[in-house]
């Protein structure tokens, strides 16, 4: 990591304020996109491909740049889904980190992800197989809730 990564990323530490990140749950038939993290908090998690906003960014636009980024492929964004918020604690019970994350559904559209720089790998996987993995907090109702909002779009729901 370059020295303004690694300042970029301790500046996430003990914030004084929450992060604004995005992420996107790309649905597959009955599948969803999952990437394993590969930086901390919670590296080696499952989660939906996801970051930061960048100041000017729509939200659906970086979702889109973060799935690009993380495991190569393009959706099609259709919804918004519910925030989910991520506060982590220390043991003095000092906030480590705090994201206010806005989740979208997308469709898939093509191609095969693969892992990048962000993540340590990618699979499709079913709600059941959800219920089976180490994941962030409230995916898998995330999940469940793109699922019934692409069935308004014309995917069929797990």
């Amino acid at each position: 990591m370059s020295d303004a990564g690694a300042d970029a990323a301790q500046s996430r530490l003990f914030p004084t304020r929450p992060f604004v990140g995005t992420s996107i749950a790309v649905l597959r038939g009955d599948r969803v996109l999952l990437a394993a993290r590969a930086n901390e908090p919670m590296r080696g998690v499952w989660t939906l491909p996801g970051g930061l906003v960048e100041a000017g960014e729509p939200l659906a636009q970086a979702a889109l740049r973060e799935l690009q980024e993380e495991v190569g492929l393009a959706a099609e964004v259709v919804g918004v889904l519910s925030p989910t918020e991520i506060i982590l604690r220390d043991a003095a019970g000092r906030v480590r980190h705090h994201y206010v994350v806005h989740p979208h559904a997308a469709r898939w559209t093509g191609g095969e992800p693969t892992a990048g720089p962000e993540a340590l790998g990618v699979r499709w996987v079913t709600l059941a197989e959800l219920a089976t993995l180490d994941t962030t907090p409230g995916l898998a109702d995330t999940v469940r809730e793109a699922f019934a909002r692409a069935a308004g779009h014309g995917e069929p729901v797990a």
